[in-house]
């Protein structure tokens, strides 16, 4: 699968799809930088997939479809004005032949959804879970986030993770100064070398994650390591807010 990033605001990714001369994205905030590659690389735009209804996410929606040929696909929420077909969990969708299962991940917002191409081994997962972080709570409880990043891991850990901003860098800020861990070091070191570039440090995969993420449970700092897990959660969440 051809998967490219059109950046956009100051760190939103919109990922593009890619086969032939055709594209399908994933959370459009804005439409101009869509419309400026379509016309640059004289691509068609086939189908949207919404994750959640965050306007960073939705922004370019209606715009966009005034230049596609398919559908719009996202959560199940009324007030996103130019879904086409609205999903729950489990029900299956396919863009330019590939097949993605939706996965329901309330938390960040309550209508959050994410699209799981097992063949392929891909997740788009917009802001529910960063690269060493998650999203903040808007809308849902620390229960519903906590259950739904932990939803996420239970995929292949070859599962590359496709989230919806570049908050790597400042994620491993946090990360490193409540865990000690060589390969958190490693990580943040080259994760400053790629950003000073503009490189992006996407996608990161599921195994990485449970080395680097705390959020996943799998690596803790001592002092909250014998709480119950959604306590845990709850602590870093609330550690990671005021950091």
């Amino acid at each position: 699968m051809n998967i490219f990033d059109i950046p956009a605001f100051t760190d939103n990714y919109i990922w593009a799809i890619q086969i032939d001369n055709t594209i399908s994205v994933v959370d459009p905030g804005d439409s101009k930088p869509v419309i400026d590659i379509l016309k640059e690389k004289r691509l068609e735009l086939k189908d949207i997939l919404i994750t959640h209804h965050h306007y960073d996410h939705t922004g370019g929606l209606l715009e966009l479809k005034k230049y596609m040929s398919g559908t719009v696909y996202g959560p199940k929420n009324q007030n996103i004005d130019g879904i086409d077909v609205m999903l729950v969990e489990d029900e299956l969708i396919k863009t330019l032949g590939y097949e993605f299962r939706i996965i329901e991940t309330p938390g960040h917002t309550l209508d959050h959804i994410a699209f799981y191409n097992e063949e392929n081994d891909v997740l788009f997962c917009g802001d529910t879970l960063f690269s060493a972080g998650c999203g903040r709570l808007f809308e849902g409880t620390y229960d519903q986030l906590h259950d739904s990043i932990q939803k996420i891991n239970t995929l292949p850990e070859q599962t590359k993770i496709y989230c919806g901003h570049e908050y790597t860098l400042s994620n491993l800020e946090f990360v490193k100064s409540e865990i000690k861990s060589d390969f958190i070091k490693k990580k943040y070191t080259e994760t400053i070398e790629k950003r000073s570039i503009n490189q992006i440090t996407l996608p990161s995969t599921l195994s990485i994650e449970r080395k680097i993420n705390p959020f996943l449970l799998e690596i803790l700092p001592d002092d909250i390591k014998d709480l119950k897990a959604v306590n845990c959660f709850k602590e870093l969440r609330i550690r990671k807010d005021n950091f």
